[in-house]
Formats: C-alpha cells, sequence, structure tokens
C-alpha cells in the first residue's frame, strides 16, 4: 500500500528571491542587528553587524571580479567552519558566480576531482596544508583569513557598486546558487545543483512552519554552529540563521565544543546525533561509585518522564522523580550545554530513541529531521507538537513524500535539486515522474516516517532471507566504544559483523569498566574486551528477528578512517571499502562455520 503525505507551502512564488538580495534586505532592514559572533585570540566573542557583514561580502565580491571571477563561474571552498567561510560564501554569489564547497578533509585526488569536474576556476583555503592540495589541483587559490579577505577588498576597489550589482540584477529563483558533491557511499561524489530559490524558499517555508519555526522564533534565538559548512545541513542552517534574524556562534573547532557552549550559551543547536550520544556517554564515563549509580538513575528517571510525556500525561510520582533528578544532576549537565539550550535539530543519522528521550527530559526539544543534499537538508521532520522519537516525523512546509511500492523514499517540493551537474544519466536515475528516488526505505509509524535503511544494503541470506543492515548498526553505534560497524551476510547462511572501536572514547570506557589503558588493536584482541561488546551485539538483536540476528562478531584492529576512505566527509561508512579492506577477516568468520545441517 502506498503512503503519501505532504504540506503545502506558506511561500508564494512571488516572495522568492535570491540570496544575494536576501542578504541586502536583512542588512537594510536591521543594519544594527548582531549577525554572528566571533572569538578573539583571547576567546572573547567580538559582535558583527549585518551592516559590517554585508560590507565585508560586498567588498570581497569586488575583489573576486578584480580576480578575473565571471558571472556563472564556479569558485570553491576548502575550510573549517568559520566566519570567513561565511563571507566568501554570499561573497561568490554576490558576484554572480557559483559556490563549490570542498570537504576540508579532502584528499589531493578528490581535491583534484572536483576542480576539474565543476570548473572551478578560484579555490579559497583556510590553511597552509589545504593550499597545498589546490596547488595540486593547478587552480588560483587565496586565503581564507582575514589577511586574505583584506587583500581581496583592496584588490578589488577599483571595482563600482553598478558593476556588482550588475552581476545579480537578473538572478532568480532557479538560478544556480551552488554545486555540492554527494558524500559518495558508492563511486565517486556527485555535485548536486543547489538553486537559489531552493534555500530561500526552504528557510522561509520553515520559519514560518508552525511544527518547526519555534527554534529561530524571539529576539534571544542563538545558534552556535559547529557543523561543516561544506555539508548542506551546516549551510542551511547558517542561511536560515541570516534570514531569521538568529545571531550565529562560529565555532571552527571541536576541540573547543564544550568551552564554547559555555561561553557563547546557545538556544539552539544543528548536529549529528552522535554528538548527543558523545554528550551523554562522556557525562556517564565521569562518573564513578555513588555519583554513577545517581547519575544513571536520574538518566533512567529523566527517559521515563520524557516517554511519559510522549504519550500522555507524567504523574506526581514521576514528576517528583524528575525534581529530585534534577536538582542531583541534570541541572549541572544543563549548564555545562550554556544554560540556554532549549531545542537540538538532529539529522544525518537515526538518532537513539534512549540518548533523544533523556535530552528531551533534560528540557531540551530534540527535532529530528530527514533528508539529503538533493532535498536541501530536511524534507522531514519532527513537528514540536507531534514529535514521536526514533520517527522523522511529516514534510517541512513545500514538500511532499511518498512510499513506493517496495517501500522506498520517494520525494518532491520546494527543496528539491535541480540535477547533478555535468550527469544527466545520473539525475534521470534518480528521478521518477518528477519524484526523487531516495534509496532510503522508509514506513510509516501512527502517521510519522521511519527511516528503515537504504535499499542498496539489503542483505539476502543463502536462505533467501532480506536483512536490513540499518537496525542493527544503529543499534550498536549508540554504545560509547563502538564508533560504527559494517553487518555482514549478503549470500551467506547467516549474519555476522565488523566492528570498529571508538579510539576518542575507548581510554575512559576502559576506565569505566576498570579495564587496563590500552590502544584500539590491543583492545580488539583482548577476551574482556570482547565480552563487553558482546553485550551491545546482544541488545542489538534485540530488536530483529532471530534469523536475521548477529552470530559472530568481530573487533578490528582500527578505527575507520577517513583517510582510508572508508568513512565519507559526513562520517558515514563506505560499506564496498570496507569489506574490501577486511574481506580476509570475513572470510575468516565464515570459513570457520559450517552451514546449518538440511532438516
Amino acid at each position: 500500500m502506498t503512503a503519501e503525505m505532504s504540506t503545502p507551502t506558506l511561500v508564494q512564488r512571488d516572495e522568492i528571491t535570491h540570496l544575494t538580495a536576501m542578504l541586502a534586505a536583512r542588512a537594510h532592514a536591521a543594519p544594527d542587528a548582531a549577525f554572528a559572533e566571533v572569538k578573539d585570540a583571547d576567546g572573547t566573542w567580538r559582535t558583527i553587524t549585518l551592516a559590517e557583514y554585508h560590507s565585508r561580502v560586498r567588498a570581497v565580491a569586488k575583489g573576486l571580479i578584480s580576480r578575473g571571477v565571471k558571472a556563472g563561474d564556479r569558485v570553491g571552498i576548502m575550510g573549517d567552519t568559520r566566519y570567513e567561510w561565511s563571507v566568501m560564501d554570499f561573497a561568490i554569489l554576490a558576484a554572480g558566480a557559483v559556490s563549490v564547497p570542498v570537504y576540508p578533509s579532502s584528499s589531493a585526488t578528490q581535491v583534484e576531482w572536483m576542480v576539474a569536474d565543476a570548473g572551478i576556476t578560484l579555490v579559497a583555503v583556510d590553511t597552509a596544508e589545504r593550499a597545498g592540495l589546490v596547488t595540486q589541483a593547478s587552480v588560483t587559490m587565496v586565503m581564507l583569513d582575514d589577511d586574505g579577505l583584506d587583500a581581496l577588498a583592496a584588490a578589488g576597489e577599483s571595482v563600482s557598486d553598478t558593476d556588482l550589482d550588475a552581476r545579480t540584477a537578473d538572478v532568480v529563483g532557479d538560478d544556480i546558487a551552488t554545486i555540492i558533491y554527494t558524500s559518495g557511499t558508492t563511486g565517486r561524489p556527485k555535485g548536486a545543483m543547489l538553486s537559489h530559490g531552493n534555500f530561500v524558499e526552504q528557510v522561509l517555508n520553515i520559519e514560518r512552519d508552525p511544527g518547526y519555526g519555534g527554534f529561530v522564533a524571539g529576539d534571544d534565538a542563538r545558534l552556535l554552529l559547529f557543523l561543516p559548512l561544506a555539508h548542506v545541513f551546516g549551510r542551511i542552517a547558517m542561511i536560515l540563521a541570516l534570514s531569521a534574524g538568529t545571531v550565529i556562534g562560529f565555532a571552527p573547532s571541536h576541540k573547543t565544543l564544550a568551552d564554547d557552549l559555555g561561553t557563547f550559551r546557545p538556544t539552539f543547536l544543528v548536529l549529528v546525533p552522535r554528538v548527543l550520544e558523545t554528550v551523554y556517554n562522556r557525562a556517564d564515563a565521569a562518573q564513578s561509585g555513588l555519583k554513577k549509580r545517581i547519575f544513571r538513575w536520574s538518566a533512567k528517571v529523566t527517559r521515563q518522564y520524557a516517554l511519559a510525556r510522549e504519550t500522555g500525561t507524567p504523574g506526581l510520582g514521576l514528576r517528583v522523580k524528575l525534581a529530585v533528578a534534577d536538582r542531583l544532576v541534570l541541572s549541572k549537565l544543563r549548564a555545562k550545554l550554556g544554560g540556554n539550550l532549549k531545542y537540538a535539530l538532529a539529522g544525518g543519522a537515526r538518532l537513539n530513541e534512549d540518548v533523544g528521550h533523556f535530552f528531551q527530559g533534560l528540557g531540551v526539544t530534540v527535532l529530528q529531521g530527514y533528508g539529503l543534499t538533493e532535498t536541501t537538508a530536511a524534507a522531514m521532520g519532527t513537528p514540536e507538537d507531534a514529535n514521536v522519537m526514533g520517527t522523522v516525523g511529516r514534510p517541512i512546509a513545500g514538500n511532499e513524500m511518498k512510499l513506493a511500492d517496495d517501500g522506498e523514499i520517494l520525494l518532491r517540493g520546494a527543496s528539491l535539486f535541480q540535477g547533478y551537474w555535468n550527469a544527466p544519466e545520473a539525475t534521470a536515475e534518480v528521478m521518477r515522474d518528477g519524484w526523487f528516488a531516495s534509496g532510503d526505505m522508509g514506513e510509516m509509524v501512527n502517521g510519522a516516517l521511519n527511516i528503515v535503511g537504504r535499499k542498496k544494503e539489503i542483505l539476502v541470506l543463502s536462505s533467501g532471507k532480506n536483512v536490513q543492515p540499518a537496525v542493527l548498526e544503529n543499534s550498536m553505534r549508540s554504545h560509547p566504544a563502538i564508533q560504527d560497524s559494517v553487518v555482514v551476510g549478503e549470500g551467506k547462511h547467516f549474519v555476522s559483523a565488523l566492528v570498529a572501536l571508538d579510539e576518542a572514547m575507548l581510554p575512559a570506557w576502559l576506565k569505566q569498566h576498570e579495564l587496563p589503558d590500552m590502544t584500539v588493536e590491543e583492545a580488539a584482541n583482548d577476551s574482556r574486551v570482547r565480552d563487553l561488546i558482546s553485550r551491545a551485539i546482544a541488545l542489538a538483536n534485540a530488536h530483529v528477528s532471530r534469523a536475521e540476528s548477529i552470530r559472530e562478531f568481530r573487533i578490528l584492529p582500527s578505527s575507520f578512517s577517513e583517510a582510508r576512505e572508508e568513512l565519507t566527509a559526513s562520517l558515514k561508512t563506505r560499506r564496498s571499502v570496507i569489506m574490501a579492506h577486511y574481506a580476509a577477516v570475513v572470510d575468516e568468520i565464515y570459513s570457520k562455520a559450517m552451514p546449518p545441517s538440511r532438516p
């Protein structure tokens, strides 16, 4: 049976304009309002007004024109999340060009390929190391820092305002604003073309949709932005903040994130679920003895309270327990998150329901979204007034979703991309009568969409049984010591798993279990570690039938690595690469296990 949902657009098409005009309108309407705050060398947050930002963007845009950037040219940006990245992005658009983000973790080969595929004429980079990668790609390079922007602004002084304004005089909503290369879990990344209208209509609909716009409402809305701006999720968050008047705190380094939360004091975050899981796991690992028992009791009460609110009204006894938990534990954790955090927008992977309920009970509304680069980030989301943890809700205003007969999720609407750059055949492959075939499998749960897994990753056992790896992998991924896993079994007579430990979380986890410090490789061969990880396997198996359950697993001697191309830039596993790297391990699993005898 085909399921279909849609939410009408809340924005009239004649209201849609391009991104450069959006910035100009915001700067004209509220020139003294804060656009962002950036940290000085001493760690102090310094305010940048909309007027200052707009002026800087125009000056840099003139500099790009003076460097030979023409209307329609593709200009790359390769750097960490920072204020200068945002300036360059909007300067490229103001010059009438198309911005092409390059993931800061990209290899020389990947940079060279994207430069050639997109026909990039100039790349802005933020470090000498990345400059070296761009030099190898034989393309013009400018530095993405204050000095580099100053140099561009100085070079552009001869370009008049009239000449600059002419670059965007004829830009319309359907014109391409950016080409974002997909993460590429299989094969080379494809460049998704997103228009000005995709971004503008999407953010205006989010703002006006009563199910989602609450997190950007009000004069006190503050977003600490640390997701890569090269990823569409971070990019749409930046543009949404600009449109809504939310103050952005740019956080270039994850190493200072804990301090930045405390000093910037955000009201909402956009993040991948692993961030919430890490916050919870580290809070748990920091406790011992009686304090750990109190923490875990408090966490249990918090989850019970959130679940009770989701399904009805918490009783008096549960409210009293929550008040005690809040006094003992929760208030301290809220303070570490800045004290003002009200919302967390999670996307990019499935959120562990226990973790989600914990933060809901903590007082942080966790909104889960679903979308892809091709849908300008989230096309679906859990509305605040009907937030069922574990689902991704309904379409955001202006978007539609339906399930194909086989359960594949099909999407269309305001956020749908313009196709893949230089790849009409690839575009045709994913379009079905105007609908985008996502490659993800879904099901409806109480009127909300639940993501089941990837269509191409379904395993077919020798018995003919279909197994969706995502159910098992999502469960294991929430374990504090597990970075990720790959479930195996295509054509085999049972399911097994390759488990990669989290190098960053491993020391605290070992200490928590009173085990000596050891490397990932040493831990992979330790029987005590294997016994503990087997518990995570058992918990994962509880979500599936016996025929789908993991019978064998191996802990790998190293974490999955982006440098070895086992992970994408957005940290999704590349199944085919991992299977190739650990083919001998898989062979060893199945060579020692004879198929079951026939009855």
